[in-house]
C-alpha cells in the first residue's frame, strides 16, 4: 500500500540506498580486481571475468522462482535475510581456497542478490506515491552510484594495496552493518493489492501493461549486454590499449562513478518530464562514447574525458529504466515486473561478460568497445519502438468488475 503523505520517507529510502551500495559493490568488485584474482588463483583473466557471468546467470535462473515462492512474505524481512546470506557468500569469496570454491561462493551471492533486487526494485514504489517515485528512485539510486564512486574504486585500491581477499572481507562486514541499519530504519510495507468489493484481479497474462513491461525488459537486456561486454574488462583495457599502469584503474573507475552520480541526479527530473527521450539520449550517447574510447585509446587525456561522459550517461540509464518500469507496470504487476527487471539486468550483465570473454580470447580487447557500442545503439532504437507500440497500454485499469451474474 502506498503512502498518501507528500513527505518522502528519507530515512527509510537512505537505508535502502545503503543496502544497494554494499550489494552492488560486492557484485562488481571482481571487475576492478580481475588481474589480482587471476594471478592469485592461477587462472586466466577471462575465467575471472566469467565469475560475473556465473553470478548473473544465477540471478537470471533463480530470481523469478524465488520471488514467486516468497511473494507472500514480508518485504522488509526478506531484505534482511538476503543481505545476511550475501554477507556469508562474500566472506566465502574472501576465504576461497580454490577457483571452484570461488565459483560456488559467487553462486550463493547471486541467489541472495537476485531476490534482494526482486524485492528492493519495487520497495520504493510501495513506500511512496506515484508522483514521488522518480525522487525516491534517485535517493535509493545514490547507493548504486556510491558503489561505483566509492565502493568499487576504494575496494579496488584496497585490494591492490593489501590483497583482494581483504577487500571482499571488508564488504562482507559492511553488509552485516547495513543489515542492522535496515532492521532499525526501513519501514515495512504492504505490497499486496487490495481488492474492492465486487472486483477481482485480472490474470497476469491479461494485464494490459504486460507488453510494456516486457518491452522495458528487452531494452534493459540489450543495453546491459552492450555495456557489460566492455565494462567487465575495463581494467585490462586501461592497462593495455590505453597504457595506464594498474594503479590507475581505481582512479579511472572513480572518475566513471563520480560522473555517474551526476547522471543519477539528472535522471530524476528527466524521468518525470521526458522519460523516453531521456532513455534514448542516455543509451545513444553511451554508444557514441564507447566508439570514441575505442578510436582514441592511445590518448590519455581524451580517454579520461570520454570515460567521464560515458559514466554520466550510464549513471542515468539504470534509474531511468527502473523508474520507467514502475511507471508502466500496473500495481498488480509491479512485484513481478521488479523480479523480471532484475532478471533482465542480469541477463545483460552475464551475457555481456560471457560475450566479452569470448571476444577477448578470439579477437582481442581492442574490438570490445566497438561491439559494445553497436549493442547499446540497438537499445536506443528499441526504446523508441517499445514506446510507440505500447504507449496506449500504460496505466490502464488493473481490475475489472465481477459480472453481475456471478454470485
Amino acid at each position: 500500500m502506498q503512502r498518501t503523505s507528500a513527505r518522502l520517507p528519507i530515512t527509510g529510502l537512505s537505508a535502502l540506498a545503503g543496502a544497494i551500495f554494499v550489494s552492488i559493490t560486492g557484485e562488481f568488485l571482481p571487475t576492478g580486481l580481475l588481474n589480482d584474482i587471476s594471478r592469485d588463483m592461477g587462472v586466466s583473466e577471462a575465467q575471472v571475468g566469467l565469475l560475473v557471468t556465473v553470478f548473473a546467470a544465477t540471478v537470471v535462473l533463480a530470481t523469478a522462482p524465488l520471488a514467486a515462492l516468497t511473494r507472500n512474505h514480508s518485504r522488509k524481512r526478506l531484505v534482511v535475510v538476503v543481505l545476511m546470506v550475501n554477507a556469508v557468500a562474500t566472506l566465502g569469496t574472501a576465504l576461497a581456497p580454490s577457483y571452484e570454491f570461488l565459483v560456488a561462493a559467487r553462486i550463493l551471492a547471486g541467489l541472495a542478490h537476485g531476490l534482494f533486487w526482486a524485492v528492493v526494485g519495487a520497495y520504493s514504489a510501495h513506500l511512496v506515491t506515484r508522483e514521488q517515485l522518480p525522487k525516491a528512485i534517485v535517493i535509493t539510486g545514490m547507493g548504486g552510484s556510491a558503489a561505483f564512486v566509492l565502493g568499487v574504486p576504494l575496494g579496488t585500491a584496497l585490494g591492490h594495496a593489501l590483497g583482494w581477499r581483504l577487500s571482499f572481507g571488508v564488504i562482507a562486514a559492511s553488509m552485516v552493518l547495513l543489515t542492522a541499519l535496515v532492521v532499525f530504519f526501513l519501514p515495512p510495507v504492504d505490497h499486496r493489492v487490495q481488492l474492492k468489493t465486487g472486483e477481482i484481479a485480472l490474470p497476469m497474462r491479461r494485464d494490459r501493461t504486460l507488453f510494456a513491461v516486457l518491452g522495458v525488459c528487452a531494452v534493459i537486456i540489450i543495453a546491459m549486454t552492450g555495456q557489460n561486454l566492455f565494462y567487465t574488462y575495463i581494467a585490462p583495457f586501461i592497462v593495455g590499449p590505453v597504457g595506464f599502469d594498474s594503479g590507475s584503474v581505481g582512479g579511472l573507475l572513480l572518475v566513471y562513478g563520480a560522473a555517474g552520480v551526476v547522471g543519477l541526479l539528472l535522471s530524476g527530473p528527466v524521468a518525470s518530464r521526458v522519460p523516453v527521450a531521456g532513455a534514448v539520449i542516455a543509451t545513444a550517447g553511451s554508444a557514441l562514447m564507447l566508439v570514441l574510447l575505442g578510436l582514441f585509446a592511445g590518448s590519455a587525456v581524451l580517454t579520461v574525458a570520454v570515460i567521464a561522459v560515458w559514466g554520466l550517461l550510464q549513471g542515468a540509464v539504470a534509474p531511468l529504466m527502473q523508474t520507467r518500469m514502475m511507471q508502466v507496470a500496473s500495481p498488480q504487476l509491479r512485484d513481478s515486473a521488479s523480479a523480471w527487471m532484475t532478471t533482465a539486468f542480469n541477463v545483460g550483465i552475464g551475457g555481456g561478460a560471457a560475450l566479452g570473454a569470448l571476444l577477448l580470447t578470439t579477437s582481442g580487447i581492442e574490438v570490445l568497445p566497438f561491439i559494445a557500442a553497436a549493442g547499446i545503439a540497438v537499445a536506443a532504437v528499441v526504446v523508441i519502438l517499445v514506446d510507440r507500440f505500447t504507449a496506449h497500454d500504460v496505466q490502464p485499469p488493473i481490475l475489472r468488475e465481477r459480472p453481475a451474474s456471478v454470485h
